[in-house]
């Protein structure tokens, strides 16, 4: 079955006992049981839920895992799976990491000893000489939040199989739609659903997929132990925006083609970040991995232009946090996304202060590229 109808007929699909086309929505908190220790496969919505299950069952489907787990929120799902680990256990992060994901290891994890080290995970090498006895997993986004750095995901698994460490990969950018990264060898998947899962801006979610089912029955444990579950209506929302998500990416990557083009000829613009038009070595990498570039791009203004201004003077393109709904969205990541990572951190990375971050919508293309035209000459300092 290829993807595009994976995405609407996978997982669970439909009612069996009334015909119904969409799974239906289980409010329920509890289930009656025929017996002591005699149940109809439910005993509590937050060990399991019907409706919740089918987006799990989906998810791993799509992944091409063995098991999926819905959460609460992106962050949720990211911290049930940082509790597999134990005090003086080790995470190699990808350097320029979502901010939230290095807040809850700086400010949350390390009151538990579990430590971590910022690697740029692109270089093997370097990956490497970082592997001490003390490492357990290897964390990675790809492309990174914000500055679209490729890692390659075969190549870490690897060197993670080798030394017995699992691969982690938050794949929320990309999607199972565009990369699939248990397939290239990752032991777990993250997603942050809220975003192009879900892709329409009234969802919270987060979702995770392992490899196994040694992993499974651990973070399922985590899940009903801790109880950050995903809400039944919140999943069924979630699997209403999955069945589009083929058609919605297609007109995301669309656009964004188009409006990196106005972008590289645009001289108020000195730098852009998006795969494809990164270095040559990180373009072959995703282009190994991915089907295509997705549809998130970084710029950096240039030092003519202010960048509160710019922002302040969109009229179509939201100013907000979050990304991938079908509404254009941007973003300021030194003082928004990334703003819990010290200034210091974030100069060496090059999360300078007049970096945007911009998530491309599904509105015409036309319209986004005269609303940032229109900022931009605001946005000019005499």
């Amino acid at each position: 079955m290829n993807i595009e109808t994976q995405l609407i007929h996978g997982g669970i699909d439909g009612d069996p006992h009334t015909g119904a086309v969409t799974v239906p929505l289980y409010l329920t908190s509890t289930y009656k049981q025929d017996g002591i220790g005699n149940h109809r496969g439910y005993e509590y919505s937050r060990t399991g839920n019907p409706t919740r299950e089918a987006v799990e069952v989906l998810i791993a489907e799509l992944e091409g895992g063995v098991a999926g787990f819905g959460f609460a929120s992106g962050m949720a799902a990211t911290t049930a799976v940082m509790m597999l680990f134990k005090a003086h256990d080790k995470i190699l992060l990808s350097s320029n990491v979502y901010g939230g994901t290095f807040r809850v290891l700086d400010k949350v994890f390390k009151n538990f000893k579990l430590k971590y080290e910022l690697v740029d995970t692109s270089n093997l090498e370097l990956v490497a000489s970082k592997i001490t006895e003390d490492v357990k997993a290897i964390f990675i986004e790809t492309p990174t939040n914000p500055l679209m750095h490729i890692t390659d995901i075969d190549g870490i698994s690897k060197l993670a199989k080798k030394h017995g460490l699992l691969t982690i990969v938050d794949n929320t950018f990309m999607t199972p739609y565009l990369q699939q990264p248990i397939m290239l060898g990752a032991d777990i998947v993250l997603h942050s659903a809220t975003k192009y899962l879900g892709g329409h801006s009234d969802l919270i979610a987060g979702l995770a997929v392992v490899n196994n089912k040694e992993l499974a029955e651990r973070l399922h444990f985590i899940q009903n132990a801790t109880g950050g579950v995903l809400s039944p209506f919140d999943s069924w929302l979630l699997i209403r925006g999955i069945k589009t998500l083929a058609v919605r990416m297609d007109r995301h990557i669309e656009n964004t083609g188009k409006l990196i083009d106005f972008l590289r000829q645009n001289k108020a613009i000195t730098r852009i970040y998006y795969p494809g038009i990164n270095n040559h070595k990180d373009n072959k990498i995703h282009n190994l991995q991915a089907a295509k570039g997705g549809a998130m791009i970084s710029f950096v203004l240039d030092n003519a232009y202010n960048p509160d201004k710019f922002l302040q003077s969109l009229k179509l393109i939201t100013l907000a946090e979050s990304l991938g709904g079908i509404e254009s969205l941007i973003s300021h990541p030194a003082t928004m996304t990334h703003a819990a990572i010290p200034p210091e951190i974030r100069a060496k990375l090059g999360i300078v202060d007049n970096l945007i971050r911009l998530s491309v919508g599904i509105e015409n293309i036309n319209d986004l590229i005269s609303d940032i035209k229109h900022a931009l000459s605001i946005a000019k300092e005499v």
